[in-house]
């Protein structure tokens, strides 16, 4: 969930942080850090945060008689 309470801290989705590359971030306060460090600063900002990709569903499973009516 994006909007939730409880969340891990991670600099990739911190307000203060700019990816610099895959594994990298530009924080305002700490310089080059790592994507899953986290310091006090930490500010939650939901525009940056990925959510995992939704699986594809198998519909090789069904058959025509299972979309008639």
């Amino acid at each position: 969930m994006l909007f939730r309470k409880k969340i891990t801290r991670s600099c990739s989705y911190c307000q203060h942080g700019t990816s610099v590359g895959k594994e990298q971030i530009l924080c305002v306060k700490r310089g080059i850090v790592s994507t899953n460090d986290s310091c006090r600063k930490f500010r939650y900002n939901p525009f940056k945060r990925i959510p995992p990709r939704v699986k594809a569903l198998n519909f090789q499973k069904f058959d025509e008689t299972d979309f008639s009516l």
